[in-house]
């Protein structure tokens, strides 16, 4: 079930991204005992007792005058904006300090609820210290040791009570695909094309679109929503109070989107954001597909397609399912194209095959191809099943899922897509070990 956002806070070097790694699973965050070590928002998504929620972590926030300060705490302050739910966390050896009174009063401005973790609880001696957090005017305390892990369940617990509910937009029998890029690549204007109309403002201004925009259409007896949204900066450049969230909202059109359409700016070479962005689709499983805008001013000759094309899928090895496209949103030049292409990739995206087809070529691709000795022994694929689509997930049986080599993998899984035309749509399997 989908719930709200919860974001952690705190002063510097209390254990923020410590805790941001371990509800999340990973580590995210860097860590390190420095102060000061994160200065950008973190967001990730959290799973407990099948409850989802998103997760922001934050800079330490301090009034006094240090490195990047400002940012920080501006940073800080629009995640708590965003969030629906507050983790200060507080060093819980130390105590209540000046520092933790300075942000809990940043905090009940905010009107959200508050639990504060009381990080490096980790011997019982420490125990006692918690109770005088509740001077911070808070109904929840939790002692707990980020580095053992003591104490997060009970905090997930109190968690998962406190969110709200979080309805999406649903919108049936309807194709939902956003536009994801860096600033000023043409979003605004291939939407506009797309719609036929004016409907989103288009200026020469990088970070002219600052939310999320989401247009429900028609076309070709189709219907469709479009959801542009804000350019997606680098990382350290996304301090401007006026761009609230754009990078939090933009992923979150990207979960609830089935096709991705990430857009390259044709004038210019592809750049290292322009991987990280595209890497969103690929992180949340969408479908995706790649458009090269302003091929209009581009000077070419009879390879200059060919030629930024072999860039392309050098640089984004990752998508090498995606389909690219080249556009003038400007001019609305080939737009019918990308049309095309969108209803193909959703088809692709949402495609179930029998169990009996599908054994069939995975019998056909073992017998032409036999899996490698690795890790001991043989992979052995008795038998497969789609479990789910969008994007289509399927079940191989196997005898035990430790012989798969990464390279036979990729080789059922490009046997699959060429075999059912699965363009655009990335592919998960699923190896399980097959019970006597």
């Amino acid at each position: 079930m989908k719930r709200g956002t919860v974001a952690i806070v705190g002063r510097p070097n209390v254990g923020k991204s410590s805790i941001f790694n371990r509800l999340a699973g990973d580590r995210l965050a860097i860590t390190d005992d420095a102060s000061g070590i994160t200065r950008d928002r973190l967001y990730t998504t959290c799973n407990w007792l099948d409850q989802e929620f998103a997760l922001i972590d934050t800079g330490g926030i301090e009034l006094k005058n240090a490195p990047f300060m400002e940012e920080i705490k501006a940073q800080a302050e629009l995640a708590i904006d965003e969030a629906d739910l507050i983790v200060l966390v507080t060093d819980g050896r130390v105590g209540v300090t000046n520092g933790d009174q300075d942000v809990v009063n940043i905090l009940h401005r905010s009107k959200k609820p508050i639990i504060v973790a009381a990080n490096k609880i980790d011997d019982i001696k420490f125990m006692d210290n918690i109770y005088e957090f509740y001077n911070l005017g808070v109904d929840y305390v939790f002692a707990i040791s980020a580095l053992h892990g003591i104490g997060i369940g009970d905090l997930l617990d109190q968690i998962v009570a406190l969110l709200p509910v979080k309805k999406e937009k649903k919108y049936d029998d309807t194709i939902e695909f956003c536009i994801i890029g860096q600033p000023n690549v043409g979003k605004s204007s291939l939407t506009n094309a797309i719609l036929g109309t004016e409907r989103v403002i288009v200026s020469d201004i990088a970070g002219t679109t600052r939310d999320a925009i989401d247009t429900p259409f028609t076309k070709d007896g189709k219907n469709y929503v479009v959801i542009d949204t804000a350019g997606l900066r680098k990382q350290g450049k996304v301090y401007e109070n006026a761009e609230k969230y754009s990078a939090l909202r933009a992923i979150k059109a990207i979960e609830r989107s089935s096709i991705v359409l990430i857009v390259l700016d044709g004038t210019k070479e592809v750049e290292e954001q322009d991987k990280r962005i595209a890497g969103y689709a690929a992180e949340y499983n969408k479908a995706s597909i790649i458009v090269v805008n302003k091929w209009d001013v581009v000077e070419k000759d009879e390879s200059s397609m060919k030629t930024y094309t072999e860039k392309i899928r050098k640089q984004f090895l990752f998508l090498s399912y995606a389909p690219i496209v080249y556009v003038s949103a400007l001019k609305n030049k080939r737009i019918q194209t990308l049309f095309d292409q969108i209803k193909i990739v959703y088809e692709n995206y949402c495609r179930r095959i029998s169990t009996s087809v599908l054994n069939d070529i995975l019998l056909d691709a073992t017998i032409m191809n036999q899996a490698p000795i690795f890790n001991g022994d043989r992979l052995k694929i008795y038998y497969g099943s789609q479990t789910d689509t969008n994007p289509p997930a399927f079940v191989l049986f196997v005898n035990e899922p430790t012989y798969m080599h990464f390279s036979y993998q990729r080789y059922i899984e490009n046997k699959l897509r060429d075999t059912f035309m699965l363009e655009g749509t990335p592919i998960k399997i699923i190896l399980r070990k097959r019970e006597n």
